[in-house]
């Protein structure tokens, strides 16, 4: 029995609240514009609003409800068998480590983070509060470190996962780092499944080098918009020989 209902935050709150405050007063300045009969000026302003009140719209939506679905959809499609090994990279507040757990009912999922920003109260606190709320605390383990250094041996995990994390990294090389600890920990036959809205050719290149197969990229639509079509998501799927 789950002790209370999981909340995965809001990822990039600022940003969201910016998208809608920003549309509201353009808003309400093009009103004000339309009344004193500035009418070319109002047209504009009244573009402008509606783009961002649309762009926080699209936001809300992913951050909300989007991803879920997504994600769900995706780890339904790799067909687990239950007591594989997964990883999640730059894990936050467990939504996807614990979509995954709960797919592997015999097996284990380890979240890695370093508890430090882009979403909403995203803290190890919070993680586990989400781990007992969806009664996995039996196969999750949480682990603070950093994913360009990742403290597992070689070939540990089936899956590694990763959504909206690697990104944050600032530097090229320290992200080509992150996604190539990803493939070291794989298993042979283990697989991959990074979702960012950045950057997403430069993981591949590296996957690539490292001799992974089926390396592709692929835009996963409307439910991960964070704002509209120039912040889409892709997913960068791979495989380990």
């Amino acid at each position: 029995m789950t002790e209370s209902r999981a909340n995965y935050g809001v990822d990039a709150p600022a940003v969201l609240a910016g998208l809608s405050i920003g549309g509201v007063a353009e808003l309400g300045v093009a009103a004000a514009c339309f009344a004193a009969g500035w009418t070319i000026l109002a047209v504009v302003l009244l573009v402008g609003g509606l783009t961002l009140v649309a762009g926080a719209g699209f936001f809300a939506h992913t951050t909300l409800r989007g991803k879920f679905q997504v994600w769900d959809a995706e780890l339904d499609a790799l067909g687990l068998a239950g007591d594989e090994h997964v990883l999640d990279l730059g894990c936050g507040r467990g939504l996807v480590l614990l979509k995954a757990a709960a797919r592997v009912p015999s097996g284990r999922a380890t979240g890695v983070d370093l508890w430090t920003r882009d979403q909403s109260g995203n803290s190890r606190e919070a993680t586990l509060a989400n781990v007992r709320a969806e009664g996995v605390a039996d196969r999750v383990e949480l682990v603070t470190g950093d994913m360009r250094a990742l403290p597992f041996d070689d070939a540990t995990f089936d899956l590694v996962v990763s959504s909206l994390a690697v990104h944050n990294i600032p530097d090229a090389d320290g992200r080509a780092r992150a996604v190539a600890e990803a493939f070291r920990v794989l298993r042979p036959g283990g697989r991959l499944r990074l979702a960012d809205f950045r950057y997403g050719g430069d993981y591949v290149a590296v996957l690539s080098e490292r001799g992974a197969l089926d390396v592709e990229v692929r835009d996963l639509g409307p439910r991960f918009w964070y704002g509209g079509p120039h912040a889409r998501t892709a997913m960068v799927t791979a495989t380990r020989p």
